[in-house]
């Protein structure tokens, strides 16, 4: 099916309808292919949001600042039809905290109809937007108390046994293992970020037109659908005589590395070479009723009902294996067990339980709901984990031009014991990378008030490669290194492991904070807050630096704290 990534997830119906209802018309196949400017033009992409927020901190006698209250309203651009919309925004909510500890706490989110084509789901599922607001929020804090937001976001993260607006306490029990605060502590320490930042501080003070700036951000994402029926999935799997094993599942291959990981898992099960293992491509006529291959859920549901199937052969075979002698080959038993007319095929299937997915937005307070139990923690529990991480960036701008290179960048992600690691950092390879692109240069433009030169209202102007620019080889970061927290095992998913799919794609947002970062450097680094929005394109790279030359350009009768450039194709 080649890359997914959510668009093909709800936006394919309309054209396999049309392509249904002439088949059915013709009684013969029908294909229908979209070219490119089509597609983009109609299928819509990820939520644009818009956040506005109220946000207090206390000043303790140390001169520590703990976050104390936040309010916050979340809107995001639906288009015409509402599609994903509220899911998108459900988890966006559910992520806008990030990885810090907020005593008080309101969000309110709204998803608004527009005239563009309906947004729908994309990688990250509205968690990168919700998380964005948070660092944007931590920023802002850490400019207007003048304290490093390093320290800032240190001295605030969640600690073992805090909860989460939602309820979600952290801890072993609850969500396992809280290991970002260490992460981010070991990688300030082998990266020396402190002395990073003031070697680019030197470089700055020598440079006039280039400026350097380093971003170092955390995250923590979700692992479920928030929808609860859909945490759920079936296999089929066969052994044969020759003691070869055939797996069919309810997810679908799009490069993610699933059908290698179900593979691994039946292998392991079995005590048999991996290359004896075999997957079928998916079909409802072998697993009926599946779901989407999304939420980064896949592997956590399709490895677990493999494992049961394969256990279920196991068990049936056990007194066979006890008949013959311990070096018994897989193959031996299997003909042995066909001959005494042993089953050796199982459907498995796995859920997950009902205390560890599920949200009900509008449950009240049942009467008698102990007292020690967090705020909202009888609502439901969201996420049966959290996938963590931690990533620096450090880039380098040209005042000049708005033009940007990323110098470095080191990764460092929790994902519980992993079933393949080389699948996991490829994964965390390809999410940083797409999601330093969503945060830079992939600059989406609509026809509305801001940009009167594309008709008819709503039209998308930047849809092929000529307006529209996605990473290249040139983009990727000099120097990229991608590390597996160690010892992090995961009780609440196959075999230990965590989800990787999404959970990386934000951590690419360190570059946009790492520009940012370089922005303030070449406004004199003590010019105080001023709103830089996503993406960092050259255009607004070079303006909100703020020099002579940007000043004349954007007017003396606009505020020039505030400028936001709107294009310029």
């Amino acid at each position: 099916m080649g890359g997914g990534f959510g668009g093909k997830e709800t936006r394919s119906v309309f054209v396999a309808t049309a392509a249904a209802v002439s088949a059915k018309l013709m009684n013969r196949p029908v294909r229908v292919t979209l070219n490119r400017d089509t597609d983009m033009a109609i299928t819509g992409g990820r939520h644009a949001f818009l956040a506005k927020y109220k946000a207090g901190a206390i000043i303790e006698e140390d001169g520590t600042i703990k976050l104390h209250a936040l309010d916050v309203r979340l809107y995001n651009n639906g288009g015409c039809k509402f599609d994903l919309s509220g899911p998108v925004m459900d988890r966006a909510l559910f992520h806008v905290d990030n990885c810090y500890f907020w005593p008080n706490f309101h969000s309110v989110g709204t998803s608004c109809k527009t005239s563009q084509p309906p947004h729908t789901a994309f990688r990250g599922f509205g968690g990168p937007q919700g998380l964005l607001v948070a660092e944007h929020i931590m920023d802002h804090f850490a400019t207007e108390c003048n304290v490093s937001g390093d320290k800032l976001r240190r001295d605030n993260m969640y600690s073992l046994q805090d909860a989460t607006p939602f309820g979600m306490r952290f801890g072993d029990g609850f969500t396992g293992m809280w290991n970002v605060p260490g992460m981010w502590d070991r990688l300030e320490k082998e990266l020396d970020i402190p002395g990073r930042r003031q070697r680019a501080a030197e470089f700055n003070k020598k440079n006039k037109w280039i400026k350097r700036g380093v971003g170092f951000i955390p995250t923590k994402f979700g692992i479920a659908f928030t929808a609860k029926y859909m945490n759920q999935g079936g296999a089929l799997v066969h052994l044969y005589t020759d003691g070869t094993v055939l797996v069919t599942h309810g997810g679908t291959e799009m490069g993610q590395g699933l059908h290698t990981k179900v593979c691994q898992v039946a292998a392991q099960a079995f005590n048999i070479p991996l290359d004896h293992v075999y997957v079928n491509d998916s079909s409802t006529d072998k697993v009926a009723n599946t779901i989407p291959s999304a939420a980064s859920m896949s592997t956590d549901l399709y490895g677990m009902a493999t494992l049961d199937a394969c256990q279920q052969i196991l068990k049936r075979i056990q007194p066979i294996k006890d008949s013959l002698s311990p070096d018994a080959t897989l193959k031996e038993v299997a003909k042995k067990a066909f001959f005494e007319r042993i089953d050796l095929s199982a459907h498995g299937f796995f859920a997950l339980d009902n205390d560890r997915c599920g949200y009900d937005w509008n449950k009240d307070r049942p009467e008698g709901f102990p007292a020690d139990l967090p705020d909202n923690a009888w609502k439901g529990h969201p996420f049966n984990y959290f996938t963590q991480g931690v990533a620096m960036a450090e880039v380098e701008i040209d005042v000049l031009t708005g033009d940007h290179k990323t110098i470095s960048a080191d990764v460092l992600v929790d994902v519980g014991s992993s079933i393949n690691p080389a699948i996991d950092i490829g994964q965390i390879e390809g999410a940083f990378i797409q999601g330093m692109g969503w945060a830079t240069i992939e600059e989406v433009i609509y026809g509305d008030d801001d940009h009167t030169w594309i008709r008819p209202r709503a039209r998308m102007h930047t849809t092929g490669p000529g307006t529209y620019k996605i990473p290249a080889f040139n983009d990727v970061p000099e120097s990229f290194n991608i590390s597996l927290q160690e010892n992090a095992n995961n009780p609440f998913a196959v075999h230990s492991s965590k989800a990787v799919g999404e959970p990386p794609f934000f951590l690419g947002c360190s570059v946009f904070f790492a520009i940012k970062d370089a922005i303030t450097a070449a406004r004199g680094g003590d010019g105080g807050y001023f709103e830089f929005r996503l993406p960092a394109t050259s255009e607004r790279i070079r303006m909100a630096c703020s020099d002579r030359i940007a000043s004349e350009c954007i007017g003396s009768d606009r505020d020039q704290s505030s400028f936001q450039p709107q294009g310029s194709f």
